[in-house]
């Protein structure tokens, strides 16, 4: 039994020192009905019921806490952006434009080495291959 009023006790003390800390935290305009002073008093001398006092009747409620929680249906996906990882047309934009990097630089490569072959065969004399365009 002894056990049952120290945690009532602690939590009556915890209770106490949220609401002290909300009390004093609070902007002017979020405090109702009596000053700050009064109910810090309150809260001090009567810890039980001065902070459930406090929460219920000397505070306003914060427009935060008016606004319903986000359902996450289908119409709030809709509505808020999304990470660019999330988000499948720019994933494809990102892959498109990748693929025709490549193959820019695969083109770029394929000539260079084209290029490179030229100039070594006529260093060397060799006949062009079969194949081969003399450039104009």
């Amino acid at each position: 039994m002894a056990r049952l009023y120290v945690l009532l006790f602690l939590a009556q003390i915890v209770l106490a020192v949220c609401a002290l800390i909300s009390c004093l935290s609070a902007e002017e305009g979020q405090i109702r009905a009596l000053p700050r002073i009064a109910w810090v008093l309150i809260i001090l001398f009567f810890p039980l019921v001065g902070s459930i006092a406090w929460f219920v009747a000397g505070r306003e409620p914060s427009s935060g806490a008016r606004k319903p929680w986000p359902t996450g249906g289908a119409a709030d996906r809709r509505r808020r952006p999304l990470a660019p990882d999330d988000d499948p047309e720019f994933l494809r934009s990102v892959q498109e434009r990748s693929q025709q990097e490549d193959q820019e630089l695969f083109r770029r490569w394929e000539e260079d080495l084209r290029r490179r072959e030229d100039d070594l065969r006529h260093r060397d004399g060799d006949p062009p291959r079969e194949g081969d365009r003399p450039e104009v």
